[in-house]
């Protein structure tokens, strides 16, 4: 690690410091969270998984942020596409399990409120599975879209808000990584699983840790940009 590392390291402890230990700022993000859900959707992603994407590019460049980077509308795009990610969860961990009691399992719709057991793990998943396999293809590559928008407008404000070029950049992205690595391999090993635990928390919390996941999905990301 370098002397950048301990100071980014610094700064994030010291952002996360008053949460633990003082109770009016938890308390307030509680209260703030429960009245509030889509605007602290927005500025969780809008925070972390620009931040995981920091961390991606300095894995890849060596550096947490560069000229024409955009660290502020990837900030903007991402508190965007944080608020769709909570819809698309309320969406599928309400129809998911509706559907499964359609199809003969008849406490689907309760099993989720109760203690952890097989059943339970299992509706989650399956939460997990549907959601992934339907809203994450056309998300990643939204953001894949509207990444690619931003550099090309060296990563500006101004040019964020400029009109997106949508069947060009569709025309010239690399579907071959965003098939054979985002797809095809984030999906099924990381996103499946990682979202089935989502799933296990409590409906307060599910937002949070999807959006600790967003760093994740920042960091790979990051890495299938900067993939042969």
């Amino acid at each position: 690690m370098k002397k950048k590392d301990f100071i980014v390291l610094g700064c994030v402890i010291l952002f996360l410091l008053p949460f633990f230990v003082s109770e009016t700022v938890y308390s307030f993000y509680k209260t703030f969270n429960a009245e509030h859900g889509m605007i602290m959707s927005f500025l969780k992603f809008g925070i972390l998984s620009t931040f995981g994407e920091c961390i991606g590019l300095r894995i890849s460049a060596g550096v947490y942020n560069r000229k024409g980077f955009g660290v502020l509308p990837r900030a903007i795009v991402w508190g965007i596409l944080g608020m769709g990610i909570s819809m698309a969860m309320t969406i599928f961990a309400n129809g998911v399990p509706a559907f499964l009691k359609t199809m003969g399992m008849e406490n689907a719709t309760t099993v989720m409120g109760e203690a952890l057991s097989g059943q339970k793990v299992f509706v989650a998943f399956c939460i997990s599975v549907a959601m992934n396999t339907i809203f994450a293809p056309v998300f990643m590559t939204l953001h894949k879209i509207t990444d690619t928008h931003i550099l090309s407008h060296g990563g500006t404000l101004a040019g964020l808000f400029t009109p997106i070029q949508m069947g060009e950049i569709m025309a010239n992205l690399n579907w071959r990584v965003q098939w054979n690595f985002v797809f095809k391999k984030t999906i099924p090993f990381f996103w499946y699983p990682a979202h089935t635990i989502t799933f296990l928390l409590p409906g307060d919390t599910r937002v949070l840790f999807a959006a600790l996941l967003g760093v994740a999905l920042g960091i790979l990301l990051a890495i299938a940009t900067h993939k042969k």
